[in-house]
């Protein structure tokens, strides 16, 4: 039976799930980006038999389950390292995740360098829980807008590029094994020169060294998955990175009217999933089937009571606004702003209970009013004719 759960730090995971106003939230991190169908039809059955039922999918491109008692997580970490959802070894939980870009194929640079640096795993240098990884060898990148900390790219000219956060250019290396040892030289970089105390790469103010020079383009940025028909097969979003476990396991269902068998589900950090190998969208309830859904430039966070931090419920108000605000809008339960760090053009932030509304920022910058309930917010904006 696993030990007793680690619910203290920065980040959590499944062997140190963090314990939230739900209970303790269990993150799982897909292997390479991607699960098979029958390891989503159990994660589906974690969900609803040791937590509320409830999966996310995380901005990192994890799936978390909420509501895990401290009763239910040591049966459920059994049935997860079961099913290869997780690792029998916690400290394989410890290395710096891997965000790969989304759309990969076998035979890509994409999984190849992912598989060369899980290999080597143990070489990087021990880092800050938040740290991570992106893997964007594409023909273009397309995670320059999520959160990591170091990252392989393709550059303006079709080599690798290793890049630091932070930096608009980085490293050109000569192929995938090249990469690997230059990212791990530049982890072992980032302790020395005081990386735990900047905690993340983009606060690290050290100069880069000089076998790490940066004055390498990337190439331009590529588009995010669209809804509907991919050449991999369908990709669906879910509202607010939220999806009841009946409804994803519905759409996994090789009875969810595809003519052809559901591969495997690739995860995203833009709260969408390409489902391998199907030629149908699943008609399944609380799927976002069409680009113009308006939740689809929105964020909202679980909010209370889902977050003992959260101060206000975030998700009704985001609902009743949904089509109604042009342009990105963000809702978050409190000053830290977990759904969006980049700014948004309506933001509404709580605070002991009531909304603060932030134009043009983000949940921690200054508001233009504080202090309103859900109905004040509405007839505030209304003021402004921003609905």
């Amino acid at each position: 039976m696993p030990p007793s759960p680690r619910i203290k730090g920065w980040c959590p995971g499944a062997w140190r799930p963090m314990a939230t106003g739900d209970g303790l939230l269990v993150r799982v991190r897909p292997p390479l980006g991607q699960l098979t169908r029958e390891q989503v039809e159990a994660l589906c059955d974690a969900a609803e038999t040791f937590g509320s039922g409830l999966i996310e999918l995380t901005s990192r491109a994890n799936l978390q389950l909420r509501g895990v008692s401290d009763e239910s997580w040591p049966p459920l970490m059994t049935f997860l390292v079961e099913h290869q959802l997780v690792s029998g070894d916690p400290e394989a939980e410890r290395q710096p995740q891997l965000m790969l870009a989304p759309a990969w194929q076998n035979g890509d640079d994409t999984p190849t360098i992912a598989c060369l640096l899980q290999a080597r795993g143990s070489e990087l240098a021990a880092m800050p829980g938040k740290v991570g990884i992106a893997i964007d060898a594409g023909k273009a990148p397309v995670l320059g807008d999520s959160a990591a900390d170091f990252r392989i790219e393709r550059s303006t000219e079709g080599g690798l590029l290793v890049r630091a956060d932070g930096h608009a250019l980085g490293t050109a290396v000569s192929d995938v094994g090249a990469a690997v040892e230059q990212l791990i030289r530049l982890t072992h970089w980032f302790v020395a020169t005081g990386g735990w105390a900047s905690g993340r790469m983009r606060r690290h103010t050290a100069p880069l060294p000089d076998w790490a020079p940066a004055d390498t383009a990337p190439a331009a940025p590529g588009e995010k998955l669209a809804l509907g028909e991919h050449r991999e097969g369908m990709v669906v979003g879910l509202p607010f990175g939220r999806v009841a476990a009946e409804t994803l396991r519905e759409a996994v269902s090789p009875t969810n009217g595809s003519q052809t068998s559901i591969s495997a589900v690739q995860v995203t950090p833009w709260r969408r999933l390409l489902l391998k190998d199907c030629d149908t969208l699943p008609a399944a309830d609380g799927l976002i089937r069409h680009n113009s859904d308006p939740r689809l430039a929105m964020d909202a966070c679980p909010g209370a009571p889902s977050c003992e931090q959260a101060s206000v419920a975030t998700q009704p108000l985001a609902e009743k606004l949904s089509g109604w605000v042009k342009g990105t809008v963000h809702i978050s339960g409190c000053a830290k702003g977990c759904a969006r760090q980049r700014p948004a053009a309506l933001c509404l932030t709580g605070r002991d209970g009531r909304f603060d509304v932030i134009i043009n920022g983000r949940a921690d910058s200054a508001p233009q009013a504080t202090g309103l309930s859900e109905s004040e917010v509405i007839r505030y904006l209304e003021s402004l004719g921003a609905l």
